[in-house]
């Protein structure tokens, strides 16, 4: 690993420590921001980790861009990956339906394997969250087996449904509030995924494991969840 410091604005630097997206990298990047957020203290404004940097939002009243450089690379000798700082684990119900997901059934052509496949591919596995982005709660997770991952779509949706389950390339992630988005979609969840009066705001955090559960229509509704077709809201 070789850290590289970029310059993104006069108060802000990006800290690079991989050039490829990859699971093994989380436990270095949580160690990585741990130490950042310890040197920095209080002239930290904001830091905001990624698939392969962390970007370090510091207070120029109280640090200098030379004193920031200083404190990164500090914060790096001798970085290795803390055993015991685990994320939390959450399992989000899904229903996995051609009406809140429409493209269930491309990705099933696509791949050569039934639409119950697909799901069992997508549910039998948990998952990273690499990244929070895009919109408040939204959660880049991964990585999606091979062979049920896809490009995202050409013409990208005016709306999708707040809970809408989606991959895009090998990545998964559930819309926390109704946007536009181009991902694929395969089903929706009823879990709330952002939430102003929660802790944090998001549900899940990077570093965080998530897994996905199938569970039917009628459970989907007792759960709360809104069950109007992706479809018409487009």
């Amino acid at each position: 690993m070789k850290v590289r410091i970029e310059v993104v604005a006069i108060d802000c630097l990006m800290v690079r420590l991989f050039d490829a997206i990859d699971e093994a990298n989380m436990p270095w990047m949580l160690a990585a921001a741990a130490r950042l957020r310890d040197h920095f203290a209080c002239g930290l404004i904001d830091l905001v980790p990624s698939y392969t940097t962390l970007m370090v939002h510091y207070d120029l009243t109280q640090l200098s861009p030379n004193q920031a450089h200083e404190l990164i690379h500090a914060a790096m000798i001798d970085l290795a990956p803390d055993s015991h700082a685990n994320g939390t684990s959450h399992v989000l119900p899904v229903w996995y339906d051609a009406t809140v997901g429409p493209e269930l059934s491309l990705l099933a052509k696509r791949s050569g394997l039934s639409i119950d496949r697909v799901i069992a591919c997508h549910s039998q596995r948990e998952y990273q969250v690499f990244a929070l982005g895009f919109a408040p709660g939204f959660a880049f997770m991964g990585l999606v087996e091979q062979i049920i991952a896809a490009p995202r779509l050409n013409t990208p949706r005016k709306r999708v449904a707040a809970g809408s389950v989606g991959i895009a390339e090998r990545q998964t992630a559930a819309y926390p509030v109704a946007s536009p988005g181009g991902w694929n979609l395969i089903g929706r969840t009823p879990s709330k995924l952002f939430d102003r009066q929660r802790e944090g705001y998001s549900l899940m955090q990077p570093g965080d494991r998530v897994s996905f559960a199938a569970i039917d229509r009628a459970e989907f509704v007792r759960l709360g969840g809104d069950d109007t077709p992706q479809e018409a809201l487009t």
